[in-house]
């Protein structure tokens, strides 16, 4: 049964930091390109940070660049956002997602969310 379960958000000040994690199980999290999204209240989804299956390679939305950094461990089937200088813009459900594309099928996994809320 495939997972994945982000936790770490939480209540933050201006100016904070936090660390969301993403523990996968059910598939080959090593072979999967590894992605952060979020959600604002009415508004859509949009991607904040993705990275390659071997972590050797990251993009970030311009939104969160300098402040936001993606990384993994495919050892422990984890992926991980760090998220400093947050701003109550960054306020969002925080969504892991996993996508493997292999010929014309994709895979396509997708956490239940964790709350980021940015507020003095």
């Amino acid at each position: 049964q495939v997972q994945l379960v982000e936790s770490g958000g939480g209540l933050v000040q201006p100016g904070g930091s936090l660390r969301l994690s993403c523990a996968a199980s059910g598939f080959t999290f090593s072979t999967y390109v590894m992605t952060w999204y979020r959600q604002a209240p009415e508004k859509e989804r949009e991607l904040v940070a993705t990275i390659s299956s071997t972590g050797r390679t990251t993009n970030y939305a311009d939104s969160v660049k300098g402040r936001f950094t993606i990384s993994r461990d495919n050892a422990k089937n984890t992926v991980y956002l760090q998220m400093n200088s947050l701003k109550p813009e960054d306020t969002a459900v925080y969504y892991c997602n996993a996508r493997k594309t292999t010929g014309w099928q994709t895979a396509d996994y997708w956490g239940q969310g964790t709350q980021v809320t940015v507020s003095s």
